[in-house]
């Protein structure tokens, strides 16, 4: 009878965010794979797991992904860690869990932390819709990118390196509107948490005078919606203040 592989998410930062499942679960597991075993085996220790570990990364995901995938067929329970957050996401995990559909082996994903909804509760902004872009490409199709979502209505949440955001900012201020309402949070779930909102220009003149450090994250405005404006120029408003739409 196969075995299963379970997408266990990990603390972005404060180590008690693991929940009771997720350790459960890891401690069952015949296999662990991670994306760093010196990172896991922290988390690992603080939870008293002795589960065996695994080196699985971007690097080597590709000659290892079919030895798993036989392991697991052959009746092995296997849990899949990244260093922070849900695996999959911006880490690797794709590959792995695609395998492992493909063969009908059971995959059971659990619900856990993550940076991207943190961030985007604590922007302020529009949470009702947005769009995850991760990681900008760092110089093909980047452009191309960013020319795209200057029209995304949706708020757009990016992931990127301290050493990259302002020159992310910059690029943001110039393809979306020096105007467009953007928050930067950094180091959620840690001690050092912050959350810095503001236009785009006043974001990137923040962070040139205060060095950013840690995991950031970008929630980024969608484009506004426009208002009707008549032809005595007046922006059209209903009797409750809102704008008037189109009655057909």
């Amino acid at each position: 009878m196969a075995g299963k592989l379970y997408i266990v998410p990990t603390p972005v930062g404060n180590l008690d965010d693991m929940t009771f499942r997720a350790v459960q679960v890891l401690k069952n597991a015949d296999l662990i794979l991670a994306e760093d075993t010196r990172t896991s085996s922290v988390l690992l220790h603080h939870y008293d797991i002795q589960g065996k570990l695994q080196s699985h990364h971007k690097f080597n995901e590709h000659q290892t992904v079919n030895m798993i995938r036989d392991r697991i067929l052959g009746g092995l329970d296997v849990a899949l860690i990244s260093d922070a957050g849900t695996p999959g996401v911006s880490d690797p995990g794709f590959l792995l869990v695609r395998t492992c559909a493909a063969e009908g082996i059971e995959v059971q994903t659990l619900p856990g932390a993550t940076a991207c909804i943190p961030a985007i509760v604590s922007s302020g902004l529009p949470c009702d819709r947005f769009c995850f872009e991760g990681f900008l490409p760092v110089k093909k199709g980047r452009q191309t990118l960013l020319t795209s979502l200057a029209s995304e209505k949706r708020t757009m949440v990016f992931y990127e390196s301290p050493y990259r955001l302002v020159k992310t900012l910059e690029q943001f201020s110039e393809y979306f509107g020096a105007d467009r309402e953007c928050s930067v949070a950094r180091e959620i779930s840690k001690i050092h948490e912050t959350h810095h909102r503001g236009t785009l220009a006043s974001l990137v003149e923040y962070f040139k005078a205060n060095e950013p450090k840690g995991e950031i994250v970008i929630v980024v405005a969608g484009q506004p919606e426009k208002e009707k404006v008549h032809k005595n120029g007046y922006e059209g408003k209903n009797r409750r203040g809102e704008s008037e739409e189109d009655d057909t």
